[in-house]
Parts: structure tokens; sequence; C-alpha cells
């Protein structure tokens, strides 16, 4: 577990020892160091049936992993563990919903999201445990009635408007978890639809992520919990992508989104109650 703030703090070389080339070496599986089997298994499940979901409503990864990631290695190591673990389960989506990709408009996104989805992640990686708890519960909370609320209106906008919700996406996605559902909202409004939002969205994410991982390497937050877990998350969500692609057409979306945004705003609220309380 990490102290309070994000920021890992060195470890220096055993007396006798050299240390390794480039930095110190990251063993992975000293990221798992105090979790039991139990703890993993929970983590295993969850990233895959939220990559199922991911894969059909185009988002919940994101959403509903800190819910169960929280108790088990607090609120700190969030973002960064997902951030990585999303490179493999969007890596899978884009694959399995390739012919879909709007690539003009996941250019225009990307272009503009990118430089403050820096900003964020710098943000991000200097706030303490109890404040990246505060931040995640709350983008948690507002996703819910942010994705009605434009679903319910019927936004609808051009290039210019794509690009300049992109900037503010970049922002909120790079110093928070669960922002999915505006980028996925920001698609819609452009006038992608079906499985196009689903396999735009992913490509989006795939730079993205890759930014953010970038920053958050230099911020110096990523060590061998963060890795650990995010291989975990991302190796068994790999299939979530190519299964959810056979129900796409058939499953009532309306159903699995409804009982999703039930457990978002819960876990969103009991994020916010342990930053203040906790």
């Amino acid at each position: 577990m990490r102290g309070a703030g994000l920021r890992a703090d060195s470890a220096a070389a055993p007396e006798g020892c050299p240390a390794p080339d480039g930095g110190r070496a990251v063993d992975i599986l000293s990221g798992f160091h105090d979790i039991s089997l139990a703890a993993l298994a929970v983590v295993a499940a969850v990233a895959f049936i939220a990559s199922l979901i991911g894969g059909v409503a185009g988002y919940g990864t994101g959403a509903l992993m800190p819910l169960v990631l929280v108790p088990i290695v607090g609120a700190a190591p969030i973002v960064p563990i997902i951030a990585i673990s999303a490179l493999f389960n969007n890596t899978s989506r884009m694959s399995a919903f390739l012919r879909y990709v709007d690539w003009r408009r996941a250019a225009i996104v990307t272009v503009c999201a990118s430089p403050t989805c820096v900003v964020g992640a710098w943000g991000y990686a200097h706030l303490t445990g109890a404040g990246a708890a505060f931040v995640i519960g709350a983008m948690l909370i507002a996703s819910v009635p942010l994705r009605r609320v434009l679903r319910r209106r019927d936004v609808k906008f051009g290039d210019g408007g794509l690009a300049l919700g992109a900037v503010c996406y970049g922002f909120v996605v790079g110093g928070t978890a669960g922002s999915g559902v505006i980028l996925l909202s920001l698609l819609l409004a452009s006038g992608v639809g079906s499985a196009g939002v689903i396999a735009t969205d992913a490509a989006i994410s795939i730079v993205i992520g890759i930014v953010k991982v970038s920053v958050f390497g230099v911020a110096g937050v990523i060590d061998a919990q963060v890795v650990a877990f995010a291989l975990l998350i991302g190796i068994v969500a790999l299939p979530g992508a190519f299964l959810a692609r056979a129900f796409v057409e058939r499953m009532p979306i309306h159903v699995h989104t409804a009982i999703l945004d039930g457990v978002v705003m819960v876990g969103g609220a009991f994020l916010i109650w342990r930053a203040l309380y906790g």
C-alpha cells in the first residue's frame, strides 16, 4: 500500500547488489504481495464481466473496476492501473470491431484530447489518496446524469463541436477513471452510431491510454503493484470484446445500462464517503 501521495518512493538497491541499468527493475509478482487469491479471483471475474459490458455498451470497464480495486489496493493507483489494462481491453475491442472504426472522427478527438490529457494525468499524479478517491467518486456519479441528459436532449454537433468536446474530455480522462461515458456521448452526438461507437471509442482510447501511461511513468506513479494488477485485468479481459460482438445486436442494452448506472452511482458515493470520512 502507498502512503498519502501517489508518487512512489525510490527504493535503494540492497547493500552489495549493484543497481540495475536504467533504474530499479520492477518485480511484477511483488505487486501481489499480501493480496489473497480470493481477492485476485474477484478482480479477475469483475474484469471479465466489465470487458463484456464495455464491448456491448461502449463503456463500463473504467466505471466498474474502481469499485472492486479501491477496497483492495486503495484509491491512489486506480487510474494508472486502469490506464495500462485498458490498452489490452481497447486493443482487443478495436480488433473485434475494426471494420466499424470512424477514422476521421477518431483523428479529430485524438489530436484535440491528447494535450489536455497530459495536463489531467499530471494533476492526478500529484493528488493525495483521499483526493484521488474523491475525484474518481465524483466522476462516476456525474457520468450517469450526464449520459442521460445528453441522450434525452438528442445533442448533435459537427466536427467543430466534436473537437471542442474532445478538449474537455482529454482533461477529464487524464485524471479520472470511468469517464468513458463522455467519449461515448461525444461520438453519438457527432453522428457515429451502433458498433461504430464501440470501435471508434476503442481506437481513440488506445492513443489516449498511451499518453496517460507515459505521463504516469514520468511522474513516477507506476510501480510493481500497478503493473501486476494492470496485466491481470488486461489479460483476463482480452476475450471479452470478441464475445461481446456476438451480443451487440441481440442484447437489450437498456437493461444492463440501468443496472450499471445503479452500481456506478452507489460505488461513486462510497468512494466519496471513504475520501471524506475513511
